[in-house]
């Protein structure tokens, strides 16, 4: 939460119900001396955060994923209404917050370094926190990619400051809310609202934040680099994508014809995962597409609040906008869903095919329920086209063949694929991109050593 001190000098900010279009509340826009203050709190929280016992701090971070467990569906009630989410995904996003905590709970006690051999004496590496941590978080997914970054920033040792998005700051800062019930001292989490340009941008070039962690567009991300830059600070980027679902002849077509809508429009495509390009053999275009469509009308858009809802609505006006712009009058719609009509930012999901691997809707993303579907001739030709964009984030691929399963999977340029699955991320398993889609993993049992430095103490024994 802001610290009690905060002064909103850029004043309030309005948070709108994206289904609804009615405005839910006010939240603070925080200046630069409201963050310097949180900066600087967080910076005395670490002096004594960064020296509670293992163990201790194990168990505050078991009581703060208790509390988020006690609290879930009121947090899954506010990133429905705050976000758009579908009741369904939104309950299982806190239910990941929790279980991301309880995931890293288990590691302050086993953050542990190496004895290695040496002449002389005996040499020693210790895990040391880095400070202050800075976290963007972006509007798709602002709970469960918080999460990612706080729960093992805190515990290796680090201090927070947490900058959720504009339009989407009530699940972070209820959240913050309950890291203080739950007896994490103050200043050691401390959620900021605000512009990006003011509060992000402080976390940029404040010296005492030593690590961003941004999740959002490659443009934004490729400045922030570049802040950081100036002062060798460390930084965790997650950004764009523009993923390729792959379905080879061999592959069970029903099913992946049957998954592919589930690939792209949950979340309703706004997701840097989201499978938008789907590459089908030539030889089974036509029986996949045919397949496709009834899949695509039977994705149910409308109301998030109930549990039957598979797709919600999009962000913001701006953003709707954007998205149509990619389905003009004239595009190639092979087929679409159905959505509500009235109020609220909807968009249906969308086909479009024939499209030319080449063309705007097939190389931009789109960040939204739009896909894109487009023939390939053998191996050499789906990996060919899969890695024909900048980005490289995640991916899947259809076959029943093991072998290719696996050449396929290496040859293609992202950092994460699935074989005949949709999933991407998983709290155990490192999540990140390749080329344009980011620099640095999260999650997985690794993800301590983005929030440590590795110290190496020699000690003669001669």
């Amino acid at each position: 939460m802001p610290p009690t001190s905060a002064r909103a000098e850029t004043g309030t900010t309005e948070v709108v119900n994206p289904a609804t279009g009615q405005v839910l509340t006010t939240v603070p826009s925080l200046g630069t001396d409201d963050v310097d203050r949180a900066i600087a709190v967080a910076a005395a929280a670490y002096e004594s955060w960064r020296h509670v016992a293992p163990g201790d701090r194990a168990r505050l971070l078991r009581a703060f994923a208790a509390a988020v467990d006690a609290h879930r569906d009121e947090l899954a009630d506010l990133e429905v209404s705050n976000a758009g989410h579908v009741i369904g995904n939104a309950r299982w996003e806190a239910g990941n917050v929790r279980d991301v905590l309880e995931f890293y709970a288990a590691a302050p006690e086993r953050h542990s370094g190496r004895q290695i051999p040496v002449p002389g004496g005996i040499d020693l590496t210790f895990y040391e926190p880095l400070g202050v941590v800075g976290i963007i978080v972006p509007w798709n997914f602002p709970m469960a990619i918080a999460g990612w970054g706080f729960a093992p920033a805190l515990a290796a040792g680090n201090t927070v400051v947490l900058k959720p998005a504009e339009l989407t700051p009530l699940s972070a800062l209820r959240i913050g809310e309950l890291a203080l019930e739950a007896g994490l001292p103050e200043g050691v989490l401390q959620i900021l609202p605000g512009k990006g340009s003011v509060v992000g941008q402080r976390f940029v070039t404040h010296g005492a934040v030593r690590k961003l962690c941004f999740t959002g567009s490659t443009e934004v991300g490729r400045t922030i680099m570049a802040g950081c830059a100036e002062q060798i600070k460390r930084v965790t980027l997650e950004l764009g994508g523009k993923s390729a679902n792959i379905v080879f002849a061999d592959a069970d077509i029903e099913l992946a014809a049957a998954r592919a809508p589930y690939g792209v429009f949950d979340n309703a495509g706004q997701d840097c995962c989201a499978r938008s390009r789907i590459l089908v053999q030539r030889t089974v275009y036509e029986r996949f597409m045919a397949l496709l469509e009834p899949a695509v009308a039977g994705v149910r858009v409308g109301d998030p609040t109930l549990a039957s809802t598979e797709m919600g609505p999009l962000i913001s006006p701006g953003h709707l906008a954007s998205v149509a712009s990619f389905v003009p009058e004239d595009a190639p719609v092979a087929c679409r869903g159905a959505c509500p009509e009235g109020p609220g930012n909807w968009f249906a999901p969308t086909v479009l095919a024939p499209v030319g691997p080449t063309d705007r809707a097939a190389t931009e993303e789109i960040f939204g329920p739009v896909v894109v579907v487009i023939p390939f001739e053998d191996e050499a030709d789906a990996v060919r086209l899969a890695n024909d964009t900048p980005y490289g984030l995640s991916g899947s691929l259809w076959t029943r063949d093991v072998g290719r399963a696996l050449r396929v999977a290496r040859a293609v340029e992202t950092g994460t694929l699935s074989v005949n699955s949709h999933s991407s991320v998983r709290y155990w398993t490192p999540f990140g991109g390749a080329k344009q889609s980011g620099i640095g993993r999260e999650l997985g049992p690794d993800a301590l050593h983005a929030f440590s430095d590795v110290k190496n103490v020699f000690i003669s024994s001669e």
